[in-house]
């Protein structure tokens, strides 16, 4: 159930004309009072033929016009209104009970506490099935104006028990850092004008799709403008910006000018202070170039830096340093879904933009985020946007499958945190994620099953697999993923890893209980452990008498028995002997 307080008008005759009109998106059917402050004697003009929304009106605003002739001082948002709304798959009720329901939200926002006389004067109008109009003149009987602060927060709060004890859709408690919900106005003139999201949705997709490009704020603008968004900053005497709003092309109002929404009001994280706090908390490295000089690419090495994240969300929460370093990198993981999504293939880009798009709700909680603590993810996001080339299929499969654990893991925080949105954003995410997981796998499956080893070598490594993981042995061998897998522990072997130990490593980086397909899991982390070589001086003994091998040979031979061996058989062979 959804109660939205809208802001304070002046003109009650209006509002009461709209509620009981035929209504100008929604049909409004049978319009009629179903709880006043006073029933009795009340007119309601819905049921009664000789009651005009005049008198009603009149009757509403008789404590404002008496504060007004003697106070002297003309009240002018007087006016409260708030629709409530039940979810679609809630059952009917009946006016009765939305009757009681529009007495528990007066009595929670403060416009009529409980055994109060000298309340403001209120009704509720329904006409339709699943909400009704709460509509309340703010000034009290005695002339004094209630307190409506923060009357917001109670009424959820009061939306959430009557969710309980009529068992409706329960919805997640909200605190105050959700994105400003687009108005019944800007939905209609999206629709209007045949735009997919209202305008602050859409901005707010663009402001989150640039953070990973920009270095500071000044960076962050100019990008914005690049790319179409129509941008207006505030600048001191000095020039130092001071704030910014941003607009969509075409959305002007009645008068042809530009309407812009500046980044707090479109989410409480896109504010200028904490972009600036955000973007240059990432500590330029002594030597930018010695990552750059490495073998690896940006896709392995965000993959890196999600291995540190994962370790790290596990061992900090406690206390408020670790609870604001694990928040910080859970924002930065956001970052980094975006930038992924970004630079993925265009046939993957799809699940990973959903996932972004939702996992930002989980970016922000009421815990003040240490941005410095999340310089490594950072960093990575910022080299994925930057990199000219995209990624190889086995190093994609490895960033989307660690970028899931990191969506479990931050939603099992947030969860123990209390933080409910942000927990139920980043189990939305995770869906999302591991969609595109499957997708960015499948094409390293069909390579690996094709150069599956043969079967001796199989058992030989089942063996391994059973040795090292035995609780979740026979779910891996049991996967459709096992040949695959198998194909995985040969090829690290032969270069020089061992496959007993691999395994073992990789069930540490993640649990596999929940994992839905663990042999899927474990081929995505050993391809990347396992990317270097490592010392093994029997697979590299096995390794050198192939390649004397076939230097006699024509044919290349990679062990007596088969043409068809691969360099991790022979390491299996010597491994036997």
């Amino acid at each position: 159930m959804i109660a939205a307080i809208k802001r304070a008008g002046s003109n009650t005759r209006g509002l009461l004309a709209y509620l009981y009109g035929p209504g100008r998106q929604d049909e409004h059917l049978d319009p009629h009072l179903v709880a006043a402050f006073a029933m009795l004697g009340m007119p309601d003009p819905g049921r009664d033929e000789n009651a005009t929304l005049t008198q009603l009106g009149r009757h509403l605003d008789a404590p404002v016009r008496l504060r007004n002739s003697e106070f002297g001082q003309k009240v002018t948002d007087h006016v409260w209104h708030c629709p409530v709304r039940a979810a679609p798959e809630d059952r009917h009720l009946s006016d009765t009970e939305w009757g009681e329901i529009a007495q528990r939200i007066v009595e929670a926002a403060g416009i009529a506490p409980p055994g109060d006389d000298l309340a403001c004067r209120w009704i509720a109008v329904r006409h339709a099935d699943d909400h009704i109009h709460i509509l309340a003149t703010t000034v009290r009987e005695d002339g004094r104006r209630p307190k409506l602060h923060d009357s917001g927060i109670r009424v959820g709060d009061a939306c959430r028990q009557i969710e309980k004890d009529y068992g409706l859709r329960q919805l997640k408690q909200g605190d105050r850092t959700a994105a400003r919900r687009p108005t019944q106005a800007e939905m209609h003139k999206a629709e209007r004008l045949g735009w997919e999201q209202p305008s602050r949705q859409w901005l707010e997709a663009g402001i989150r799709a640039a953070i990973p490009h920009a270095r500071s704020a000044e960076e962050l603008l100019a990008y914005l403008e690049a790319e179409g968004i129509a941008v207006k900053s505030r600048r001191g005497p000095s020039g130092d910006l001071l704030g910014y709003a941003v607009g969509r092309p075409g959305d002007v109002n009645k008068a042809g000018e530009q309407i812009y929404h500046p980044g707090g009001k479109i989410a409480p994280d896109l504010s200028l202070p904490k972009l600036k706090t955000r973007l240059e908390s990432v500590v330029p490295e002594e030597h930018p170039t010695a990552r750059r000089n490495q073998p690896t690419t940006p896709w392995r090495q965000a993959t890196d830096a999600l291995d540190a994240f994962h370790t790290g969300l596990t061992e900090t929460g406690t206390g408020d340093g670790g609870d604001a370093s694990a928040q910080a990198q859970i924002a930065a993981l956001g970052e980094l879904i975006e930038a992924t999504a970004q630079r993925a293939p265009t046939h993957q880009r799809a699940e990973l933009h959903a996932a972004a798009r939702v996992f930002a709700r989980a970016e922000r909680s009421r815990i003040r985020a240490e941005d410095r603590a999340a310089g490594t993810l950072r960093r990575a996001a910022r080299d994925i946007v930057h990199t000219a080339t995209g990624p190889d299929g086995s190093a994609l499969a490895a960033l989307v499958a660690a970028l899931v654990w990191a969506a479990i893991l931050a939603g099992r925080w947030h969860e123990a945190k209390g933080h409910a949105q942000q927990a139920d954003a980043a189990r939305q995410a995770v869906h999302h994620l591991q969609a595109a997981a499957d997708s960015a796998l499948l094409p390293v499956l069909a390579e690996l099953e094709v150069r599956s080893p043969r079967e001796q070598a199989r058992l030989t490594l089942a063996s391994d697999v059973r040795n090292a993981i035995p609780d979740q042995a026979e779910r891996i061998l049991a996967d459709s993923a096992w040949p695959a897998l198998a194909t995985v522990l040969a090829d690290a072997e032969g270069r020089g890893h061992e496959p007993h130990r691999l395994l073992k490593e990789a069930a540490a980086q993640r649990e596999l209980v929940t994992a839905r397909q663990p042999a899927r899991v474990l081929i995505t982390r050993i391809q990347h452990t396992g990317h270097n070589a490592a010392t093994n001086r029997r697979a590299e003994a096995a390794r050198q008498r192939s390649t004397m091998a076939a230097g006699f040979s024509r044919q290349p031979q990679r062990d007596e028995q088969s043409p068809l061996a691969t360099v991790g058989e022979v390491a299996q062979q010597h491994r036997k002997r």
